[in-house]
């Protein structure tokens, strides 16, 4: 027999979305319950994602720092990478921020609930709770925040040293040589880390450029730098097969340039994307309807075809961003309070951490051109910044 539950608004998701609409939403005066598996809030980007891969890049980017002191006279020798310290260091800055979080939340007599969450109808979850029990949840309203996770590869096999972000965040060891199945922001900036910390890494990506989508000029200049960074980039290059060996993972690469080659490598880095955690939510009981793609679709108040159910982050689609997420947690926390507010997607900032950073606001040059748009260019090079010289960071 399970334990019934009433509250105003739940929410499915303790991510970056997910916890910020709880909060606004209780200093609103609603009762507010949460539902997320993990037992800490944060989500992927606190526990598998933003938080630990920005600590880790930081650790690199102190590496790669060592290595541009020696021109001004500063060496201090081959650094030893002490992996298990590094890790405990990580940890620790999740630990401090979920503990924050708990916090927050109990300030606000915001309810947690750990287990999975499908609805029964279109105003009661059913809660598998962690301990193995079930709970029924009736809600006036709710907010589906159940973020994403990552894009598979067919034919991938069971092993260890297949990695994706959760596992490869988890730095249990850092292998000799890391073939990076990806160019997007995730495969470049785990791909950094793995590559500061010792391992020999390829990146290969389908696409003719690195991060697609983002400017090219901006590509062109962070390009120079990882050349150097990676032991090899290879566009235009898909994986059509992969097996384990007795000495890590045998890929087979296709490319423009070339029919097929195999290519032996001690672990590989599945990095092509993510997927939105929709298909265990039993939409199908409230008629939500979704997109071809797993996308929930909303409206520019983040209303689904339910009023009185909104959905937000990486559920609704691109882009799959943390302060994206929390953008949207205002707005449908505003919607559900009859409060004014529209979703606008032109000037999300975006920032992807390789070295060199990249950042971008609005549409691209490209995109403006596509468009019939009117398109004035103003740069400023960074060689001619004063700052950026005493950096020895003058490229851009």
């Amino acid at each position: 027999m399970s334990a019934e539950h009433k509250t105003q608004l739940a929410i499915i998701g303790g991510g970056p979305g997910g916890y910020t609409a709880a909060f606004l939403a209780a200093d609103r005066g609603y009762s507010v319950t949460i539902v997320d598996t993990n037992p800490q809030l944060g989500g992927i980007c606190l526990h598998e994602g933003c938080i630990p891969s920005k600590t880790l890049l930081h650790a690199a980017h102190g590496l790669f720092q060592t290595q541009d002191l020696k021109r001004c006279g500063i060496d201090f020798g081959s650094p030893k990478i002490n992996i298990k310290q590094l890790r405990t260091h990580k940890d620790g800055v999740i630990k401090k921020l979920a503990g924050g979080l708990a916090t927050l939340a109990r300030q606000r007599n915001v309810a947690v609930i750990n287990g999975s969450a499908s609805f029964t109808n279109a105003t009661t979850l059913t809660v598998k709770k962690n301990d193995s029990s079930q709970e029924t949840l009736t809600f006036e309203k709710a907010i589906i925040a159940n973020g994403s996770r990552p894009a598979t590869l067919s034919g991938t096999p069971q092993s260890s040293r297949i990695l994706y972000s959760r596992n490869a965040l988890a730095l249990r060891e850092i292998p000799q040589t890391l073939l990076v199945v990806g160019g997007g922001y995730i495969g470049l900036e785990l791909g950094t880390v793995y590559a500061a910390l010792g391992s020999a890494v390829t990146i290969a990506e389908r696409t003719p450029t690195l991060l697609p989508g983002v400017d090219p000029d901006l590509v062109a200049v962070a390009r120079k730098r990882l050349n150097n960074t990676f032991k090899d980039i290879l566009l235009e290059t898909t994986v059509t097969a992969m097996r384990e060996t007795t000495n890590g993972i045998t890929v087979t690469l296709k490319s423009t340039k070339i029919k097929e080659k195999e290519q032996e490598c001690a672990a590989v880095l599945i990095a092509t994307g993510r997927k939105p955690n929709t298909e265990n939510l039993n939409l199908g009981a409230t008629n939500i309807k979704i997109n071809k793609h797993g996308f929930i679709s909303v409206d520019a108040q983040r209303k689904t075809d339910k009023p009185h159910i909104y959905a937000i982050g990486d559920v609704v689609g691109e882009p799959m961003l943390a302060h994206k997420a929390s953008h949207e947690a205002h707005i449908a926390v505003a919607a559900l309070s009859n409060e004014d507010g529209l979703y606008n997607a032109d000037t999300i900032p975006a920032v992807v951490f390789t070295d060199p950073e990249i950042a971008w606001c609005g549409i691209t040059e490209n995109q403006a051109k596509k468009e019939n748009r009117q398109v004035a260019i103003a740069t400023f090079p960074w060689a001619a910044s004063g700052r950026a010289a005493t950096l020895n960071r003058t490229a851009g």
